[in-house]
């Protein structure tokens, strides 16, 4: 019995370090995905409404002028603006915040907290984008709000808002990743009821995506 033990906790390390590759590799990926579809959704409100509202014009331009940074990893000028034509994210989401591109500044900046580990900063701004009715944008938005939660430690919080983005998204290529995040929270608990739930969802509903191919190894492990 007490030469099982390290066996034991050595393959439930590896276990949980394939599933955090598998995350890191894909949800970058997914990441840059929305990423793109931000700035062409944003292109788009710029090249349709422009023309209607010139506040809308206004916010469209300010919030290209950041994109550039953002596109470039430049984080603090994108947040802050750089003292000539860009204003920053933040400036944007406050004096646009009825508009459409406001909102998606409120994305970006969270991005930007996030991604230079400023995670209370990027709770912040995450919390105050408002979710649109689409199955990418909105909940990769929820997948980054929790792992920032996570990030602070608040795992309640995370496990209920990954479970919301994978409700969210109900598809082979987000879902997955999120019910995996939560059913590891889940595991950390020791709630690994639960966690065999978020599981057993994947191998029933999501047969299609890359999670599945390894799902019957994580349901073993909280059997």
């Amino acid at each position: 019995m007490a030469k099982k033990q390290p066996q034991v906790a050595v393959e439930n390390i590896e276990a949980v370090t394939a599933t955090e590759a598998f995350i890191d590799k894909y949800q970058k990926h997914i990441l840059y995905g929305v990423i793109a579809i931000i700035v062409i959704t944003a292109a788009w409100i710029g090249y349709v409404q422009l023309i209607r509202n010139p506040k809308i014009q206004k916010a469209n331009e300010a919030l290209f002028q950041c994109e550039n940074y953002f596109a470039n990893d430049n984080y603090d000028k994108a947040l802050n603006g750089d003292g000539q034509g860009c204003v920053g994210f933040l400036k944007v989401a406050d004096e646009f915040s009825s508009t459409k591109a406001g909102n998606l500044a409120h994305l970006y900046a969270g991005i930007c907290y996030a991604q230079t580990q400023k995670f209370e900063e990027a709770k912040a701004q995450l919390e105050k984008f408002s979710l649109q009715d689409d199955d990418i944008i909105s909940p990769a938005t929820l997948g980054l709000l929790a792992n920032v939660y996570a990030n602070l430690g608040q795992n309640d919080k995370a496990i209920s808002t990954f479970l919301k983005a994978a409700k969210t998204a109900d598809n082979a290529s987000l879902s997955p990743i999120y019910l995996i995040q939560a059913g590891e929270l889940y595991e950390a608990a020791g709630q690994n009821d639960k966690a065999l739930k978020c599981y057993e969802e994947i191998k029933s509903k999501y047969v299609n995506s890359m999670a599945y191919q390894d799902i019957d190894r994580y349901i073993e492990r909280v059997k």
